[in-house]
Order: C-alpha cells, then sequence, then structure tokens
C-alpha cells in the first residue's frame, strides 16, 4: 500500500519578500531547494511559525538567500517570520528524506537525512489492521 511521506524538508527558513500580485507559489534559494531535494514547480506545504498558517503551493526557484511569499500566500506571512517547507512522496516504506536548517541569511547551517529507523537500528515497520 502506498502512503504519503516526507520527502524533504527546510527548516527555519526567512521570509525575505512578499509579492501579493504574483501568480502564486513561493520563491526558494536554488541551493536550499536542492539540498532538501525539491524539484521547481513541485508541490510543497509552508508552515508559518511565527503565526502557524499553513498552506500548500509549488516552489520555484529564487537566488541565494531568498525566500518569497507570492499570491494569495503572501498575506499569511510577514518578512522576517521563519517558516518549514515540505514535500512528500508516495511510497510502501519510509526510505530517508533529507532535511535542511537554516541560518539567519536563509544559508545552510545544517543538514542532515531522516533516517529509516529507530534507536538500535532496526527498520520501522507498521502492521495495518
Amino acid at each position: 500500500m502506498l502512503r504519503t511521506l516526507v520527502g524533504g524538508k527546510i527548516q527555519r527558513v526567512k521570509v525575505t519578500g512578499k509579492s501579493v500580485n504574483y501568480n502564486g507559489s513561493v520563491s526558494i534559494c536554488r541551493d536550499l531547494m536542492r539540498r532538501a531535494g525539491i524539484l521547481p514547480f513541485e508541490r510543497v506545504d509552508i508552515v508559518n511559525l511565527a503565526n502557524a498558517h499553513r498552506w500548500t503551493t509549488y516552489a520555484i526557484e529564487a537566488e541565494s538567500g531568498v525566500f518569497t511569499l507570492n499570491g494569495g500566500g503572501a498575506r499569511l506571512g510577514e518578512l522576517g517570520d521563519k517558516c518549514v517547507i515540505m514535500t512528500y512522496v508516495q511510497a510502501e516504506a519510509f526510505t530517508g528524506a533529507p532535511v535542511v536548517y537554516c541560518d539567519e541569511n536563509n544559508g545552510v547551517d545544517r543538514a542532515f537525512d531522516y533516517e529509516p529507523s529507530v534507536p538500535g537500528g532496526d527498520p520501522v515497520h507498521y502492521e495495518v489492521r
């Protein structure tokens, strides 16, 4: 059975711009996108940590350090707000996912992978009942 699992994640990216008149999406620094495994025009969920707004849109590449809320999403955050960006994959089992934490300039502070195991090294398996 296919399940929806996290595919990649960018943590604590700071809003650097807003454009209500743009036709939707979020503009994300291309280096962050690559490090988190996010493709241009891929569906993403955005969570604004400052106000708890959560929405779905798609990603477009931007210059270094840029994270812009576009279209209606521009009304869901303010300059300087910190957000989380997530993608998902359809798979039968979790195989891992890249995670990127941003510094204050939206550069990479640290990066790692969510691993498909629990403490002790055993793979994560759940039975469907």
